[in-house]
């Protein structure tokens, strides 16, 4: 008899994700079956080497170092009923760009709340989320399940960089703002990143942490940035009750619909409020 196939999505990073090799089902009940089975493995890793507690060495130039590279599998636990069938669904993959990066952004997902996870059992602060213009490949296929973890596939289709990654145009002049920041130029606004951090919480799903998040955000964003126009300041002044409904909300358990939908819209209203401030400094 042969083995079933499962669809897959595989993401590679040139660089550690914090997690050990392993694999890890996903689920959000104890009780339920697993909808998915993510697989983290390390290729070609150099040896680990602590910074602190070590003589060192004289050296005369810089050499670059190896650096591993982080494989990210995650494996449908619900086999194909055929191997037509997983091939009329690859095929469909493939030539639809919607369900190419629906695959795509629920493997994104299952790893960045693995990512959280990891985070808060370690109480490390510096392991983040990723992206995917972080990925060096991106991979969906289908295979037996051991074979897809190993890189043996039944079948896969290995997306093209500039189909992982889509060119994203801006008229925001980051590189010099970037100089200017570092040079003192400019002045950092505490604003900047609190919207940063609740935009990432909304795209990750915590819709509780980004009402909290968006709460502080927007207080600061209000006082930090006195000269917006009157429409704008009067649209965010008007988010503070649902903004703050919704953070009262998230003291206690999930939010509704309706509050992450305010928390959603008011956090792209200071997104936009900051996009406009950059782009009056770059002109």
């Amino acid at each position: 008899m042969a083995s079933p196939l499962f669809g897959f999505t595989q993401l590679e990073f040139g660089f550690l994700l914090g997690p050990g090799d392993g694999r890890y089902m996903v689920r959000e009940d104890p009780e339920q079956t697993p909808e998915t089975v993510l697989v983290l493995s390390t290729l070609a890793a150099p040896e680990r080497r602590r910074l602190r507690g070590r003589k060192g060495r004289t050296v005369e130039q810089a050499s670059p170092e190896a650096v591993p590279t982080s494989r990210v599998t995650v494996v449908r636990t619900k086999p194909f009923s055929t191997a037509d069938h997983a091939e009329v669904w690859l095929a469909a993959v493939r030539d639809d760009d919607e369900r190419r990066d629906d695959e795509l952004g629920h493997a994104l997902s299952v790893l960045n709340d693995a990512l959280h996870a990891y985070r808060l059992a370690r109480a490390d602060p510096h392991v983040r989320d990723v992206s995917l213009d972080q990925a060096l490949v991106a991979r969906i296929g289908f295979g037996t399940g051991d074979g897809a973890v190993a890189g043996l596939f039944t079948q896969a289709w290995e997306l093209p960089r500039n189909g992982v990654v889509r060119a994203k145009r801006s008229m925001e002049a980051p590189e010099e703002r970037f100089a200017a920041l570092l040079s003192g130029r400019e002045r950092i606004l505490a604003c900047e990143d609190l919207v940063l951090r609740a935009s990432a919480d909304i795209e990750a799903g915590r819709t509780r942490e980004a009402a909290l998040q968006a709460r502080v955000a927007l207080e600061a964003l209000l006082t930090e940035l006195p000269r917006l126009s009157a429409d704008r300041r009067g649209e965010l002044e008007a988010d503070r009750k649902p903004i703050g409904d919704a953070a009262n909300a998230a003291l206690n358990g999930d939010l509704s619909d309706k509050l992450a939908e305010a928390v959603a819209a008011s956090v792209s209203r200071m997104e936009s409020a900051l996009r406009a401030r950059r782009l009056d400094t770059a002109s």
